[in-house]
């Protein structure tokens, strides 16, 4: 190993300043979720609100790091995606679109922010109006809750992958719901969303990454992305078409159309490695040029996927640390349960068990020097109360 080897600053948790990157990441995340909730109402377009989501979370990082050299990236993790009622996810629309909010809709936010490289990313649900979630909304989301509970229990240094993937299952199924098929928890690395670890909401005989069992180490960061439906899990295409690409790292060609050319020329310079939507372009230019990056594998696509009309979603995600100090949840909103109006509860004596367990904290030890002198301190006092 070389000095400049040794010199160079750890990318991981053992590292305090990458630590506060992800934590300042994460706060950016929470408020934007919220924003993008307080402006959300009946009658109000849904493109709008996902602007409302990314423009707060470029005018934070603007705020921040700004003295730093070497010049420190920083921006949008993930785009706004705000989906609703039926529609499982991904849906970011162009500027011109017409959708709307309306009473009672259930929508999810799904967003995330980076600094330096380093992702916190959130998901949340919520209903248009204030109002409790009821029926199959409350079941969705009562699963959700409780399998994000059970998530943040299970996940530990030398703990698996598999036990994860089993409980999604079972709490599903104690609220009459699925959890969707495909959605993938996945490890977070500086610049990398979708890290080689992954945690399947389900078994997928499709799927073979689904089968794969790891260990979580220490000073892993995990995205856990938790997607309940009332429908059957296995959502398809919607008709709208994709607005959320991201760059394959791995994948070169050199483009024919000059207008490609203009668009991945953008693309490799303001977005990087992460995902964005079309509107932060030139739409018009976009939707031309990214035809043929999508047809060579320059970029890959994120399909807008809904359920059945009629049927109910809700997501739930957030980023957890495993720290030596224990794990720590840092983004992701508190569910507010005097809102879901539920008739079912949990019986399963399994995820019963997990849920009275307590989060992953490991027991600071007392500093010897510090206990003698409290045993001197208290000999002292018994002494005194003896003399009295």
């Amino acid at each position: 190993m070389t000095d400049k080897e040794e010199s160079k600053p750890s990318e991981d948790l053992s590292n305090p300043n990458v630590v506060s990157k992800y934590k300042k990441a994460a706060e950016i995340a929470n408020e934007a979720i919220k924003r993008v909730m307080a402006f959300a109402a009946a009658g109000k377009k849904i493109v709008d609100a996902c602007q409302v989501g990314d423009d707060y979370i470029n005018e934070e990082c603007g705020k921040i790091f700004n003295k730093v050299k070497p010049k420190v990236e920083k921006g949008i993790g993930f785009p706004t995606c705000v989906s609703v009622n039926h529609i499982v996810g991904h849906f970011s629309p162009l500027s011109d679109d017409e959708s709307k909010f309306a009473e009672g809709d259930m929508v999810k936010v799904d967003l995330g922010v980076h600094l330096d490289g380093y992702i916190s990313v959130a998901a949340h649900t919520f209903i248009i109006g204030g109002g409790p979630a009821t029926g199959k909304k409350a079941d969705v989301l009562k699963a959700a809750h409780v399998a994000s509970e059970c998530a943040i229990r299970l996940l530990k240094p030398g703990a698996k992958n598999g036990p994860l993937t089993k409980m999604f299952t079972k709490v599903a199924e104690e609220f009459g719901v699925n959890i969707v098929q495909g959605v993938l928890s996945h490890q977070l690395e500086r610049n990398v969303i979708d890290g080689e670890k992954v945690i399947a909401s389900k078994f997928d005989p499709e799927n073979p990454d689904s089968k794969v069992e790891f260990e979580f180490d220490q000073n892993e960061v995990y995205a856990i992305d938790i997607v309940m439906s009332s429908g059957d899990g296995k959502p398809k295409e919607f008709e709208q078409r994709m607005t959320v690409f991201k760059r394959d790292m791995d994948s070169t060609y050199q483009l024919k159309m000059k207008a490609s050319r203009a668009v991945f020329s953008d693309i490799k310079e303001r977005f990087t490695c992460f995902p964005f939507t079309m509107r932060a372009m030139d739409e018009k230019k976009g939707k031309f040029g990214i035809r043929e990056c999508i047809t060579h594998g320059l970029v890959q696509g994120y399909p807008v996927l809904q359920e059945k009309e009629g049927e109910v979603v809700a997501h739930i995600k957030f980023t957890a640390l495993l720290m030596a100090s224990g794990v720590v949840k840092i983004s992701g909103l508190p569910v507010d349960e005097s809102k879901i109006q539920c008739d079912k509860e949990v019986k399963d004596e399994e995820i019963l068990k997990i849920l009275a367990t307590s989060v992953a904290k490991k027991k600071k030890k007392r500093n010897k020097k510090k206990k003698k002198k409290e045993a001197g301190t208290e000999g002292k006092e018994e002494g005194k109360k003896e003399e009295a």
